[in-house]
């Protein structure tokens, strides 16, 4: 049984459907992620990557692999969808793959000297879309952002999220 939810007048912010006045907080979060995702697209294309490729470079470096399995729970991602996205990496020459020492079942994904200089390409491109993003907001007004958002992930997070198997 759904719970019976105090409707709020959406009627301040324009262009929202009817049912934006029922669902404030998911229609918030819907259409800045649609807005913020697709402005990154853009962006990334130019540097000759996809959305998605971006975040796996940002959580590798050179100097030692981080493993797929890591990889999954990062991301939030099912295995199958890092191993494809890793298999890209690898065939556009910016990551390697191979087997860790200590258990050969382990496969360690690092970056290569091209993926570290489109790693720093990712890292221009997430500061400038973290400005456009952020402009007119005050820096209490960031941090109060960020913590909401912590908190609303956080939620979901107990009700629904479950670590890769």
């Amino acid at each position: 049984m759904m719970k019976t939810r105090k409707a709020l007048d959406a009627s301040s912010v324009p262009d929202l459907p009817e049912a934006a006045n029922d669902f404030p907080v998911g229609f918030a979060i819907f259409g800045l992620a649609r807005t913020h995702r697709s402005a990154a697209a853009a962006m990334l294309s130019e540097i000759g990557l996809h959305l998605g490729q971006e975040v796996m470079l940002m959580q590798l470096d050179g100097a030692q692999g981080r493993s797929q399995k890591s990889l999954c729970e990062l991301l939030r991602a099912d295995h199958s969808t890092v191993a494809k996205s890793v298999a890209r990496l690898e065939r556009a020459g910016l990551v390697t793959r191979s087997k860790a020492e200590h258990d050969e079942r382990v496969s360690l994904v690092a970056l290569t000297a091209k993926g570290v200089e489109l790693r720093e390409k990712v890292f221009e491109v997430w500061a400038k879309l973290e400005d456009i993003t952020a402009a007119g907001l005050t820096e209490p007004e960031q941090k109060q952002f960020a913590v909401l958002a912590a908190k609303l992930a956080a939620n979901i997070d107990k009700q629904t999220w479950r670590p890769p198997a």
